[in-house]
């Protein structure tokens, strides 16, 4: 009833396609209440009616929605107490009428219009020991939202503890189990240091054949690359290391693997704490889900990586306890080209939002002024603005005092004029005798209300900057890093940097990334089809833009903050990398209009490859390149 039924009087409909389904609920009425139901065809679907008071007033008690029953569904009253078998046969039938599986991604996925809904099954997966990722969409303004189930062992916990006997959808994803197909996915990976993996094989003892003939290529992961739990549990038995045996079956079992990038002892009167930090967020989780969505992370990446002799970060009237992870994680950053510290070429303007309104305003022209006078020195200046939507609110506020005309949404009629002027003092100048060259790069961070891009703020600020980043929420949720929406994104930058990659030999660099854009664009419009008919139902043409896009979100676009060769990548790299997935899909596109199954396609092993390339060096590209070659030759 909670995914497909609904309520009108006295009567409870269940309204499915699916035969089994609806004797299902027959045999259910039938057997709790003793009652007997009738069949009913409706144009689109076939319903099972119920006429009874008692169901009726049972769900009335148990919280079941009459009116705008989609959108206002959650777990009936009193659920999450019930056993863990309760919770998984409530799952199961859920899944049934308002999820999917999509066996050649490996992929669960289970849709509500109820946010409350989203977070409760949240809460039953984290009983049931399921790992999920959450995604949510605005449409006209009605709200989607999905959880998605991904990796070989996650999916095998689901169809472990919910399986329904009888149904299709159980039954596809038993096939999929038994076929032993195993995609790349990021899910299930245990983070260990080269140092720790060099540890292992060391004191085994054991010669590398014995670790080949496990299936384990050692030499892989002492320089670096990660592993997933099913591998991991083989390096244990192979290890012979009890200790790391237990783990391995015991505890990995029960958690799921952050990196932890920072641990602290903390001794007081009870003893000792540990305070720990992990990879994408501070000490702290928030939001209805496990998510993490900062505009502060992305800010503090530009800072490491930028190539800028001098960073002025401005934090304008932001919260105190964002400020103060600012000045005390900006210390602790390394400048990856001299090996010392970030803050050395740095400086730290802080302006929390408790400060005098004034101040607020003052903040942002102090720091574009501080930056003027290291330009003026000749050299190149990066400043980070964060955010320019506190400092005009601080500019509305003051207006406000001084009696002026309001603008729109009560900012001052002069707002645009203000951050043209703030922006134009970017650029480069030359200055002095002898000359001296010098640059301000500015990055301002604009924070709407509620994520709206027809804030005043935004529009103004995107009338005068030429490259527009929007952050959003819904990619966080799938712990998609950075959260930039590409569709959104823009830059108008593209043609002045044309010399720069024919100088570079990546001349084809802009036709690469045009392309790139087309296919995540023709990917965002099937989406929608997909949804109403299903991915086995379109053509193999437009299923190979699907993945050829879902590759590149995943394998290119998605970047690790804390990963030693992924958080910084090389034009060049990028180049290569972009340069073999279009490689990819021209000659998968090729093969598609010679009559070859796109089953197959999606099952050559080069793919895993592609998967892996943002881990590997760039002279390793040429090999994975060549791999490609000969799956399609």
């Amino acid at each position: 009833i909670g995914g497909d039924g609904q309520v009108k009087g006295r009567s409870v409909r269940f309204c499915n396609n699916d035969a089994g389904l609806r004797n299902l609920f027959r045999d259910l009425v039938r057997e709790i209440f003793d009652i007997d139901s009738k069949e009913h065809k409706m144009p689109t679907v076939e319903v099972i009616i119920t006429e009874s008071p008692v169901i009726k007033k049972l769900l009335d008690y148990f919280g079941f929605p009459e009116y705008k029953k989609s959108r206002n569904i959650t777990l009936p009253k009193g659920l999450l107490a019930a056993s863990a078998k309760t919770l998984a046969k409530y799952l199961a039938c859920y899944f049934v009428c308002d999820g999917s599986f999509f066996a050649e991604e490996g992929e669960i996925e289970i849709a509500t219009s109820s946010g409350n809904m989203a977070r409760d099954i949240g809460y039953l997966l984290l009983k049931l020991g399921i790992a999920a990722s959450f995604r949510k969409r605005s449409t006209g303004g009605f709200k989607s939202f999905r959880i998605f189930i991904r990796g070989r062992a996650e999916i095998e916990k689901f169809y472990r503890e919910c399986c329904l006997p009888g149904t299709v959808k159980f039954a596809k994803m038993k096939a999929y189990l038994e076929s032993g197909k195993q995609p790349y996915n990021s899910w299930d990976v245990v983070p260990m240091s080269k140092d720790f993996v060099n540890g292992i094989y060391d004191f085994s003892g054991k010669p590398y054949a014995k670790w080949k003939k496990a299936g384990i290529e050692i030499h892989n992961y002492i320089a670096g690359e990660n592993m997933g739990v099913g591998m991991f549990r083989k390096l244990a038995e192979v290890s012979g290391r009890k200790e790391l045996r237990h783990y391995a079956f015991n505890h990995l079992s029960s958690v799921f693997i952050d990196e932890i990038t920072r641990a602290e002892i903390i001794k007081n009167s009870s003893g000792r704490v540990y305070d720990i930090e992990v990879e994408d967020a501070h000490n702290f989780i928030g939001g209805e889900a496990p998510a993490f969505y900062s505009n502060t992370v992305v800010l503090h990446q530009l800072a490491k990586w930028s190539d800028a002799d001098i960073v002025v970060y401005v934090g304008c009237g932001e919260r105190g306890n964002e400020m103060t992870d600012v000045l005390t994680e900006f210390p602790e950053l390394l400048d990856p080209k001299s090996g010392r510290p970030l803050l050395e070429r740095t400086v730290l303007i802080a302006n929390t939002s408790n400060m005098p309104v004034a101040a607020r305003e003052a903040s942002i022209y102090t720091g574009i002024t501080i930056a003027e006078y290291f330009r003026n020195q000749g050299m190149d200046v990066a400043v980070m603005a964060d955010s320019t939507s506190r400092w005009a609110e601080a500019l509305r506020e003051m207006s406000g005092r001084l009696e002026e005309m309001p603008g729109e949404e009560g900012y001052p009629a002069y707002l645009t004029s203000r951050i043209a002027g703030f922006y134009e003092r970017s650029g480069i100048v030359e200055v002095g005798t002898p000359p001296r060259r010098g640059s301000v790069s500015v990055v301002g961070a604009v924070s709407p209300p509620g994520g709206d891009l027809s804030d005043p703020v935004v529009q103004a600020t995107l009338r005068m900057v030429k490259v527009f980043w929007s952050l959003e929420s819904a990619l966080a949720y799938q712990r998609h890093f950075p959260a930039i929406n590409w569709l959104n994104s823009y830059s108008l930058y593209v043609d002045d940097i044309s010399d720069f990659y024919e100088k570079n030999n990546m001349k084809e660099f802009p036709a690469m990334r045009k392309k790139a854009l087309n296919i995540l664009q023709e990917e965002s419009s099937l989406q929608e089809i997909v949804r109403l008919v299903g991915v086995e139902s379109i053509s193999d043409e437009d299923r190979l833009t699907l993945e050829t896009a879902k590759i590149i979100r995943e394998d290119f676009l998605h970047q690790h903050a804390f990963d030693e060769k992924d958080a910084y990548t090389a034009v060049s790299k990028q180049f290569r990398m972009l340069e073999i997935i279009m490689m990819y899909h021209e000659r998968a596109e090729k093969a598609v209009k010679k009559g070859v199954p796109i089953k197959k396609i999606m099952d050559i092993p080069c793919k895993e490859k592609l998967a892996r390339m943002k881990l590997m060096d760039e002279a390793e590209l040429s090999g994975v390149e060549k791999i490609l070659k000969e799956d399609f030759a």
